[in-house]
């Protein structure tokens, strides 16, 4: 007899506290609970939900890259989410994370077009939810691992961003360059000299990039 498949549902959304403008939010789901932080912008606006590595977290790399460029963001009245998996680790799981996120942006917090942005482990997880979900517009992946990737061309029509350091010692730029080639168009990658995997290196280029490049296709996708 074949094995049922779970069926995923996300439950409830709790406001745990709310500090300096930043809900701390907990995502109740038949699966458990997921922390997670919300810029809030205005209902209709564009959002951005953000993930972690294999060891999941908030803040992202670069010497937290997510609340940074969340603040800049909010700034010009796009919201973001950052989201701290499950079950850090297990790809499967953090797909349906990143999925049922959406699906709160959306369904219940009136949001629009919905960007996707994940670091390594989170590069797949990204890739994989964005190809998944009608609901999202682009995907970020940021020193992606290869495995789980096998629906990098099923992101295409959305458009889709790799960025690597050229320096990455633990996985190396040639990961983001495979998935560029098996990705369709519209598609771009960045690779930054001398960078590692934190991208601590080259911080300040890429948070003004990917800021730029989720403005414009945000923008983009606001007015079609």
């Amino acid at each position: 007899m074949a094995r049922q498949q779970k069926e995923y549902v996300l439950e409830a959304a709790t406001v745990d506290n709310y500090v300096d403008g930043i809900e701390e939010l907990t995502l109740r789901t038949n699966a458990g609970p997921m922390i997670a932080r919300l810029h809030p912008a205005e209902a209709g606006a564009a959002a951005v939900v953000w993930v972690g590595g294999a060891g999941g977290g908030l803040d992202g790399p670069a010497w937290g890259m997510y609340p940074r460029l969340a603040g800049q963001l909010s700034s010009q009245g796009i919201a973001s989410l950052r989201l701290h998996y499950r079950q850090p680790n297990y790809l499967e799981d953090c797909v349906v994370d990143v999925l049922l996120s959406v699906q709160y942006l959306v369904e219940q917090r009136g949001y629009g077009a919905i960007a996707l942005v994940g670091h390594s482990f989170g590069g797949a997880v990204v890739i994989s939810a964005g190809a998944l979900s009608p609901a999202v517009a682009a995907v970020v992946a940021m020193s992606s691992q290869t495995y789980g990737t096998d629906l990098a061309a099923h992101v295409s029509p959305k458009p889709l961003l790799l960025v690597h350091g050229t320096a990455d010692e633990i996985l190396p730029h040639i990961c983001s360059e495979s998935i560029y080639q098996r990705a369709r168009q519209p598609k771009e990658l960045l690779l930054y000299a001398g960078c590692r995997h934190g991208l601590d290196e080259c911080r300040d280029q890429v948070d003004a990039d990917v800021v730029r490049w989720l403005t414009n296709q945000l923008s983009d996708s606001t007015k079609s």
